[in-house]
């Protein structure tokens, strides 16, 4: 097969990478370190050069630019975070093949490795799918997680629509799981062994956008849609593209959709998938997104419920991320008291399954033991209770049941101390005689340990 070099500072990405491109047939020599990198491309003269942007000694875009200065021959992809997506795009002006985002899907790296060597004229585009699939831990399906009737819902019309090439509208709240329908809808389809690839189109200034869109420097085949070959294209929060892009991708898929109609051996083949957290028909009517791009890419519209419309998915959401992180950290799963779960299936969850995620892994970092308990779980969760307030009128205020009594008792000082200076101008002597006690217990009791000053 093909001779690649893969460098990454991170030994456990590296060494993940390496295994599954080795399975996959190739030879691998793996790097810490640029210096390492630059050493061993010189020696080896690889097919293939898999870079971090971030390395600790050298600049990943550094890297990229020497490669394809001496070693033209060699092709090129970047592996990025999701907050480097701009610079990403920057090296894909400056030679490289493609990038991935992290975290990715081990199977799309198989893809993008075996695409770019076959671009480059260095290997057939042998997919090993099995392979990919036996290092993936978390699949697609895991990650779906759902018994409720919305869900089950989505499900058979993922399963209804896969093969069906037709553009699928995705509309749902911050965090309700859209790029995994996306990434569901891929896999079920008999495009699941080409590219998957993501866009967030709000995560690039414009000028970028439509080069990752169209293709940068008058060369369309750097562009999104050529990458996928064969594949799926997922642009996330579509609503934000600018006018003058909208009408760009327009035009795009009117001849798109032309050239497949004259069965155009090359034409560009996806499958195209977006998703927006907004209403994008209403949005069409106000003007602020055309309405003839809008009826193009809403061929299949779907709605993702938030989970508060279906709390009944959340019990098996928090079991199924204790059992992850349990993996992730090589740990028996944590239990979860009765009234913590209770807490967190009256919870309203605005951020959804996100905010549960981290809600759950963070009850997992302060629980002591085996179990997590109210008191572990974040302090927004836990105020749910109303009660009738002390000033009457018909005004609440909420508890925060799961907390401690000690707790509740020091927050509630501070509130009514920091009142009372407040209506003492900051008089901290004028506060103590108020509240009945020595200027020593104030100070304790707001935590100052400065030297006391006389206020006039």
């Amino acid at each position: 097969m093909a001779k690649l070099v893969i460098i990454d500072d991170e030994a456990a990405i590296l060494e993940l990478m390496s295994k599954l491109c080795r399975a996959a047939g190739h030879t691998v020599f793996g790097c810490t370190s640029g210096m390492d990198g630059i050493e061993t491309l010189r020696s080896q003269q690889p097919d293939l050069l898999i870079v971090d942007l971030r390395i600790g000694d050298v600049n990943g875009l550094d890297l990229v630019s020497l490669c394809r200065e001496r070693f033209p021959q060699t092709a090129v992809i970047m592996v990025t975070g999701h907050g480097s997506i701009e610079t990403a795009v920057e090296a894909m002006r400056l030679g490289a093949f493609d990038y991935l985002t992290k975290p990715f899907d081990l199977g799309d790296l198989i893809k993008t490795v075996n695409q770019a060597l076959a671009q480059h004229g260095k290997a057939e585009p042998k997919l090993v799918a099995a392979t990919a699939a036996a290092a993936l831990r978390g699949s697609v399906a895991s990650k779906w997680i759902g018994h409720s009737e919305a869900i089950q819902r989505i499900f058979e019309i993922v399963r209804r629509v896969a093969d069906n090439d037709s553009p699928v509208l995705l509309e749902g709240e911050f965090g309700v799981g859209k790029h995994i329908v996306a990434r569901a809808l891929h896999e079920a389809s008999r495009r699941s062994n080409a590219p998957f690839k993501e866009l967030q189109c709000s995560a690039l200034p414009e000028e970028n956008l439509e080069g990752e869109l169209f293709g940068h420097g008058g060369s369309p085949q750097s562009g999104i849609f050529s990458r996928a070959a064969g594949g799926t294209v997922h642009l996330a929060e579509i609503h934000v593209l600018p006018t003058r892009i909208q009408a760009q991708l327009n035009t795009f898929l009117e001849e798109a959709m032309a050239r497949r109609s004259a069965w155009n051996p090359n034409a560009s083949d996806f499958r195209l998938v977006v998703s927006t957290t907004i209403c994008l028909e209403e949005a069409s009517k106000k003007g602020l997104f055309r309405e003839d791009l809008y009826y193009k890419l809403s061929v299949v519209p779907l709605k993702i419920p938030p989970l508060r419309d279906r709390r009944v998915d959340i019990k098996p959401l928090v079991e199924h991320f204790l059992k992850d992180l349990a993996e992730r950290t090589d740990s028996k799963p944590k239990g979860i008291d009765s009234y913590a779960q209770e807490f967190l299936e009256k919870y309203p969850w605005p951020g959804n399954i996100s905010e549960l995620r981290n809600a759950v892994e963070r009850a997992c970092a302060f629980a002591e033991g085996d179990r997590i308990r109210p008191s572990d779980l974040p302090t927004k969760v836990t105020q749910q209770v109303e009660v009738p307030s002390s000033h009457g009128n018909g005004a609440t205020t909420q508890l925060p049941i799961g907390s401690t009594l000690d707790d509740f008792i020091r927050g509630q000082e501070r509130v009514f101390i920091n009142e009372t200076l407040k209506y003492n101008n900051g008089s901290r002597e004028k506060t103590a005689s108020m509240l009945g006690v020595s200027i020593a217990t104030l100070y304790r009791k707001m935590g100052l340990n400065q030297e006391r000053k006389t206020m006039a």
